[in-house]
C-alpha cells in the first residue's frame, strides 16, 4: 500500500493522539470516592458499647460546638517562616506576640503537591488529597461536589459570609449568605484585591448575624510571582496581615459570651519558593503556618518551642468538630488534639472515636482487604479499650485508674488515626498502570514505526510503501489478537480496583487490540524488508554504501537514551541534566566533524567529489524520468562526500573550528543563570544575585546590552520598516522594565514609583503585532500572488522577529541573555556549521530540537509547575483576560522550544531560497555539464 508522506504522518498522529489519551486517562483517574454528600449525613456512630450485659452509652449524637464564631483568614501563599522565623517578628509583631505567649495553639501544616490555590482549597475544606488534575481545572473552578465542611455548615444552619479569591465562590456557589469574590489570576495587582477584602471588615466585625467568616488575601501570592519571597514589598504586606489580624482578633474577644468562645484560625493554602512561585514540593512551597488563636486555650508560658507539624487535611477533620459537624467522608485528616486539649477525656475520646469511625469507613469503602490493614486493627483495638473504658465511668470510677486507661486509649486512637490516614493518603488517588500501559505501547509501535520510516519519507518522492497488507493477513496477527484479548480478559476479571480501559466496551477493546496488533506486525515487516534489501548487491559500485557517521549515531542513541530516562522519576526530575549532556556531546562531535573536513580530507581532489556529486544529481534525475527508485540514504551519503571537499580558507575556517566551542562556553554560562530541577534548585545562582536589590544597576547594565545584542543579531534580514519597528519595541521593553521597578534609566538616582507598565507594555504589543503582520504579508504573497521563495523566507524571518521581540517583553530581565545567547547560537551553526557540512534535514531538525529542549531549561523552567512564570501572562493587561493571559504565559514558559522550531522553518526556507537561487544562474550551462559528467560517470 502506497503512501504519501502527508497521509502517513496524519494516520501516525492520529494513532498516537489515541495512544496519549490512554495514557493520560490512566495518569489522571477519577480519585476514589466515598458515597455522595446527599447521603453524608447519616446517624453519627454512638461510643463504643461497654461489655457486659444490659450497659448502653447514653451518648450517641454528634457533640455540640466548641466555638461560637469562626473566622478563617487564608494569606495566599503564605510561608511558614513568614511568620515563625525572622520577617514575622519584624513585620508581623502582633501575631508574633499571640504566638510566644498569647491564647493559641501554632503549627505548621504540610501541603501535599500540587501547591496551587484550587487544590489546596479542596484540601482544607475536604480534608482530602486532590490530584494533578486539578491544576488543569484550576483556571476554571467547577462546584465542589464531595462532601465539604462548607457544605455540612450551611445543611446545619450556620451563616457563612466570604470575601476574596473567587475560586471559592466557584468551588461553594449558593452556600455563603453574603460573598464578594476578585480574580485569583491578575497577578500584577497586590493592592486593590486586597483592599477589596479588608473593605467589608469593620461592618462585618460589627455585625451578628453570621457563625463563619472566611477571607482570603492575594496579595502576597502576587507579590511572590512579581519579584520573589526577598521582595521588599514583601514586608509592607506582612504588616499590613498584621494589623488586620489584630483587628479581627480585637473583636472576637471583646464580642464573646460566657457560653461559648470565638475561634481564630490563621493559615496560608501553599507557601513559594525562592523564586515566588509554587506548585511544586520544595520545602518553601509545602510548609504553611497554621495558628488556632482562642480565649479556651491556656495561655503560653515558657520560651517558644518549634511548631509541630501537622498535614493541611488535618483541618478539616478539626474545624468540623469545633464547629460541632460531621467529619466529611472523604477526608484522610486527623484530628489535631491540642485544639481539643482543653475538655474533658469522654469529650476527647468521643471526638477521636469519631475521627477514626470515619477513617476506617472510608477505608472500607476503597479497600477489599480492609481488614488485614494494620490501621483498621489498631482502631478496633482502641475502640475496644474505649469500650472498657466507658464502663468504669459509667459504674462511677473516678480513680487514678481511669484516668491512666483514658490517656491509654487517647494514645491508641492517635496510632490508629495516624496508620488510617497513612493507608487512605496511598489509596485515594490510584493510577491506572493499565491505561497507562496501553497508552505506552500504541505510542512506542508509532515512534518506531516512524523511526523506521524517516528514510522514505525524507526522499524526494515523499512516498513510500507501507507494509500492511501482508502483516493484517498472516497468523501472526490473529495470534497476536487472541493473545492480547486473554491477556485484557485476565486483567479486567482479576483487578481490585476500576479500569478505565475495562470499562470500555468490548468491541472497542477488541479494535484497539486489533491496532496494537496490526502496529507490531507492520514493524516487524519494515524491519525484515529492510535487511532485505540490505544483503541485496549493489546495482551500481560506484556508488558506496558507507557506514553511518558519528552524528547519525548520536542521534539516534542520544534519541533512544533520552526515550527510555523518562522511565525514571529521577531523570524526569533532572531532566535538563540529559539535555545539557547531549548538547555538549553533540558540540565535541560537530568540532570533530569540522576538523575532519578542514584538515584530514585535504588530499582529496575537490574536482573529482564535485563531479560525484553532479554526476549524482543527473543519475537522480534520469532515475525519476525511468521511475527508477534510488534510496534517499545514498543521495545524502553522497551529498556529505561532496560538502566534505569544500573547504573553508583563512579566518573563515577558524571560526568555523571555534564554533563548537564557543556555544560550549556560552551553555556553561546559561547553566550557572539558573538552577533548576529538584536536587539543586535551591542552590544560589547568578540570576538571584542579579535580581537581589543591591545588584540593580548590574541588571540594569546586563539587559541594556541584552537588548542591543538582539537588535543586531536579528535585524539583518529584516526590511527597513521592521529594523525600526524592532529598534523601537527594544527600546520600549526596557522603559516597560524600567516602569515595573525592575531596571533604572542611567539617570535615575532617586526612588521612582513603580507602575504595572501597561503603556509601555502596550505599545511593544503594537511593533510586535507590526513586525508580524509584514512577515506575514509577505508569506501570503509570496504563496498566492508569486511562487518567490526568497520573500517566503523573508516573511518567515520577519515573523520569528516579531516573537523575539515577544520573547525579550516577557522574559524577567536577568533572562534575557539566555534570548541573546539562542539568537548567537543559531546564527553560528547557520553560517559556520549547517551550511558548510550540508546536513540533511532529518539531522537538522534533530539538532534544533534538542538545542530547543536544553533552552527551554536555560530559562530556568523544570518539570514541575513551580517554575512557570505566571506573571508573564499579566504584562500589559490591566484585568484578568482568560485567552490572553493563557497564551503569554504558555509563549513565555516554551519560548525556547518555540523560537527553535520557528528558525527551524526559517532555515529550511533559506536553504530552498539559496538552492533555486544557485540552480537559476545558469540552467543550460549546468545541464550541458550534467550530462557530461554522467556520461564520465557511466563509462
Amino acid at each position: 500500500m502506497r503512501l504519501r508522506s502527508g497521509v502517513f504522518a496524519s494516520s501516525c498522529l492520529l494513532v498516537q493522539a489515541l495512544g496519549v489519551t490512554l495514557f493520560l486517562r490512566g495518569f489522571f483517574p477519577v480519585p476514589v470516592r466515598s458515597l455522595p454528600r446527599r447521603e453524608a449525613r447519616a446517624d453519627s456512630p454512638a461510643e463504643p458499647a461497654p461489655p457486659g450485659p444490659g450497659m448502653v452509652s447514653n451518648w450517641t449524637k454528634i457533640p455540640a460546638p466548641l466555638f461560637n464564631k469562626v473566622v478563617i483568614v487564608l494569606i495566599d501563599a503564605l510561608r511558614d517562616d513568614f511568620v515563625f522565623g525572622s520577617k514575622g517578628k519584624q513585620f508581623m509583631p502582633y501575631t508574633t506576640q499571640v504566638v510566644e505567649k498569647g491564647t493559641s495553639y501554632s503549627f505548621i501544616a504540610e501541603a501535599k503537591p500540587p501547591t496551587v490555590t484550587m487544590p489546596r482549597i479542596k484540601a482544607l475544606m475536604t480534608g482530602s488529597i486532590p490530584g494533578f488534575i486539578d491544576v488543569v481545572v484550576n483556571l476554571n473552578s467547577p462546584a465542589l461536589l464531595d462532601d465539604n465542611l462548607i457544605w455540612q455548615a450551611k445543611a446545619a444552619g450556620k451563616r457563612i459570609i466570604f470575601y476574596g479569591d473567587d475560586t471559592w465562590v466557584k468551588l461553594f456557589p449558593k452556600h455563603f449568605m453574603e460573598y464578594d469574590g476578585t480574580t485569583s489570576f491578575f497577578v500584577s495587582d497586590f493592592t486593590e484585591v486586597d483592599d477589596n477584602v479588608t473593605r467589608h471588615l469593620d461592618r462585618v466585625l460589627k455585625r451578628e448575624d453570621w457563625d463563619i467568616l472566611i477571607l482570603h488575601y492575594l496579595g502576597l501570592d502576587h507579590i511572590g510571582h512579581i519579584s520573589g519571597p526577598n521582595s521588599p514589598l514583601v514586608g509592607p504586606k506582612l504588616r499590613e496581615m498584621d494589623n488586620i489580624l489584630k483587628k479581627i482578633h480585637i473583636s472576637l474577644l471583646s464580642k464573646e459570651e460566657a457560653s461559648l468562645p470565638n475561634l481564630l484560625v490563621v493559615c496560608g493554602d501553599h507557601g513559594m519558593s525562592e523564586t515566588g512561585s509554587h506548585g511544586g514540593s520544595s520545602e518553601g512551597e509545602v510548609h504553611t503556618p497554621l495558628l488556632f488563636i482562642s480565649s479556651a486555650f491556656e495561655k503560653r508560658s515558657g520560651p517558644l518551642t518549634q511548631p509541630e507539624r501537622v498535614q493541611q487535611t488535618d483541618l478539616a477533620s478539626t474545624l468540623a468538630v469545633g464547629l460541632g459537624l460531621p467529619i466529611s467522608r472523604n477526608s484522610v485528616g486527623n484530628l489535631i488534639l491540642p485544639v481539643v486539649g482543653g475538655k474533658t477525656m469522654r469529650e476527647q475520646l468521643r471526638f477521636v472515636h469519631l475521627n477514626g469511625f470515619q477513617l476506617s469507613r472510608l477505608l472500607q469503602e476503597n479497600t477489599p482487604a480492609y481488614e488485614k490493614d494494620p490501621g483498621y486493627e489498631h482502631f478496633k483495638i482502641a475502640e475496644k479499650s474505649h469500650g472498657n473504658w466507658i464502663k468504669l465511668y459509667l459504674e462511677g470510677n473516678n480513680s487514678e485508674i481511669l484516668l491512666n486507661l483514658g490517656k491509654k486509649v487517647l494514645k491508641q486512637y492517635l496510632e490508629a488515626l495516624k496508620t488510617l490516614s497513612s493507608s487512605l493518603s496511598k489509596q485515594v488517588a490510584q493510577y491506572d498502570m493499565y491505561s497507562m500501559m496501553v497508552g505506552t505501547v500504541i505510542i512506542m509501535e508509532v515512534l518506531l514505526l516512524l523511526l523506521l520510516s524517516v528514510p522514505k519519507a525524507l526522499s524526494k518522492r515523499a512516498e513510500f510503501e507501507v507494509p500492511l497488507s501482508p502483516p493484517l493477513f498472516s497468523l501472526l496477527f490473529y495470534l497476536m489478537c487472541l493473545m492480547l484479548c486473554a491477556v485484557h480478559v485476565i486483567v479486567c476479571t482479576s483487578a481490585e480496583s476500576l479500569c478505565y480501559f475495562c470499562s470500555m466496551s468490548w468491541l472497542t477493546a477488541v479494535g484497539v487490540m486489533m491496532l496494537i496488533s496490526a502496529l507490531m506486525c507492520g514493524i516487524l515487516s519494515a524491519i525484515a524488508k529492510i535487511f532485505e534489501n540490505s544483503r541485496l548487491p549493489l546495482k551500481n559500485p560506484g556508488v558506496s554504501s558507507s557506514s553511518w557517521s558519528e552524528i547519525d549515531v548520536l542521534i539516534l542513541a542520544g534519541t533512544i537514551g533520552h526515550v527510555l530516562s523518562l522511565g525514571a522519576s529521577s531523570f524526569i526530575e533532572e531532566e535538563h541534566q540529559t539535555w545539557y549532556f547531549l548538547i555538549n556531546t553533540l558540540c565535541l562531535v560537530l568540532c570533530q566533524e569540522l576538523c575532519r573536513n578542514n584538515f584530514l580530507l585535504k588530499e582529496c581532489d575537490p574536482q573529482h567529489s564535485t563531479n560525484v556529486k553532479q554526476n549524482f544529481d543527473s543519475l537522480g534525475e534520469t532515475s525519476d524520468c525511468k521511475n527508477i527508485d534510488i534510496p534517499a540514504a545514498s543521495s545524502s551519503k553522497l551529498d556529505k562526500a561532496t560538502s566534505s571537499s569544500e573547504f573553508m580558507k583563512g579566518s573563515h575556517k577558524w571560526i568555523s573550528l571555534a564554533t563548537p566551542w564557543v556555544i560550549l562556553i556560552c551553555c556553561r554560562l546559561l547553566r550557572s543563570l539558573n538552577q533548576t530541577g529538584v536536587q539543586w534548585a535551591h542552590r544560589p545562582d547568578f540570576g538571584h544575585w542579579l535580581t537581589s536589590s543591591e545588584h540593580k544597576p548590574e541588571l540594569s547594565f546586563l539587559a541594556a546590552v541584552s537588548l542591543l545584542m538582539i537588535f543586531f543579531l536579528v535585524q539583518r534580514r529584516c526590511s527597513l520598516v521592521s529594523k525600526i519597528a524592532m529598534a523601537l519595541g527594544l527600546l520600549g521593553v526596557y522603559s516597560y522594565r524600567a516602569a515595573v521597578g525592575n531596571v533604572i534609566f542611567p539617570w535615575q538616582h532617586g526612588g521612582k514609583d513603580i507602575s504595572k507598565g501597561i503603556t509601555e507594555a502596550r505599545f511593544v504589543y503594537v511593533f510586535v503585532l507590526g513586525i508580524v503582520f509584514t512577515g506575514t504579508k509577505d508569506l501570503l504573497k509570496s504563496q498566492v500572488i508569486s511562487a518567490d521563495s526568497s520573500m517566503k523566507s523573508t516573511g518567515l524571518w520577519e515573523v520569528y522577529s516579531g516573537l523575539v521581540l515577544l520573547a525579550a517583553l516577557l522574559f524577567r530581565p536577568h533572562n534575557l541573555p539566555v534570548l541573546v545567547f539562542c539568537l548567537l547560537i543559531q546564527t553560528m551553526m547557520t553560517k559556520y556549521i549547517w551550511r558548510p557540512l550540508k546536513f540533511d534535514a532529518a539531522q537538522i531538525t534533530i539538532m534544533h530540537y534538542w538545542f530547543g529542549q536544553a533552552f527551554f531549561y536555560f530559562q530556568g523552567n523544570s518539570n514541575g509547575i513551580a517554575t512557570v512564570d505566571v506573571s508573564a501572562g499579566f504584562v500589559g493587561l490591566e484585568s484578568y483576560v482568560e485567552i490572553p493571559a493563557i497564551f503569554l504565559t504558555a509563549f513565555a514558559t516554551y519560548a525556547g522550544p518555540f523560537l527553535w522550531a520557528i528558525h527551524l522553518l526559517c532555515y529550511l526556507s533559506s536553504e530552498v531560497s539559496r538552492a533555486k537561487i544557485t540552480i537559476k544562474v545558469s540552467p543550460k550551462l549546468w545541464h550541458e555539464k550534467s550530462c557530461a559528467d554522467l556520461s564520465a560517470f557511466s563509462a
